[in-house]
């Protein structure tokens, strides 16, 4: 089951949750949400692509250690300049994800202004942060 609920703002920023399965059929759910969450910011038309390629590396690597039957829940924190994005999903027993020194690490800090991740327990999350250039 997808759910999308709009959470009031804690902190003045616009929050939007998502869950979708944990299941590549559904990444497409999660990157046209974060296309039109960037688009509502005005962020560039390459800074849109740059970020729905973010978020969809991300949820890869998280695809790759999700329990079966695991949700991934994705949080977009709007902000005036920017958007974060954190995805998290439950893990199979001592998961790991990828080093900061693979391809795909290097691919998130290339797309993003930051990027970071933590994995606890049998829970792992990736966050990424894009602020909009000005043009």
């Amino acid at each position: 089951m997808t759910q999308a609920t709009q959470q009031e703002p804690a902190t003045g920023d616009d929050v939007v949750l998502l869950t979708v399965p944990a299941d590549g059929g559904y990444l497409g759910v999660l990157r046209t949400a974060t296309a039109g969450l960037a688009a509502r910011l005005h962020f560039a038309l390459d800074e849109i692509e740059d970020l729905r390629i973010a978020v969809d590396e991300a949820c890869a690597m998280l695809l790759a250690i999700a329990t079966r039957g695991a949700e991934l829940e994705c949080r977009f924190a709007v902000t005036d300049d920017a958007l974060a994005v954190e995805v998290s999903v439950t893990t199979v027993r001592g998961a790991r994800l990828p080093s900061e020194s693979s391809f795909a690490w290097k691919v998130l800090t290339a797309l993003t202004t930051s990027a970071s991740a933590e994995a606890t327990g049998q829970q792992a999350t990736i966050r990424l942060l894009t602020r909009r250039t000005e043009s």
